[in-house]
């Protein structure tokens, strides 16, 4: 049961972070997988690709597809609204880092 509630925990936090770089340049997957990995998430390929299609299609990160190599990346950017969910996540984290590290 523990680790169910680590994981939900755990996967706010991949998420905030995959809006917080997306709203800084367009990022894709293989990127961020290494991304989190240097933060100490280890996540498949199968987790992430469907985290961020979910994300997509919530209207919180848009999606353009770039040939390179000969074949086709998807990038994903922020979008208004998913800049405003990190706002919004941003000022929470504070408040609870803030009060919990008293």
């Amino acid at each position: 049961m523990e680790d169910r509630i680590l994981r939900k925990l755990f996967l706010g936090f991949i998420q905030i972070h995959i809006l917080h770089h997306a709203s800084r340049e367009a990022i894709y997957g293989l990127w961020m997988l290494d991304e989190l990995a240097n933060h100490g998430y280890h996540l498949s390929a199968g987790m992430l690709y469907p985290l961020l299609h979910s994300m997509e299609n919530q209207g919180l990160l848009s999606r353009e597809d770039r040939l390179v190599d000969g074949k086709i990346r998807k990038y994903y950017t922020i979008t208004p609204q998913g800049a405003q969910v990190l706002a919004e996540a941003r000022q929470k984290a504070r408040e609870l880092f803030q009060e919990v590290a008293d």
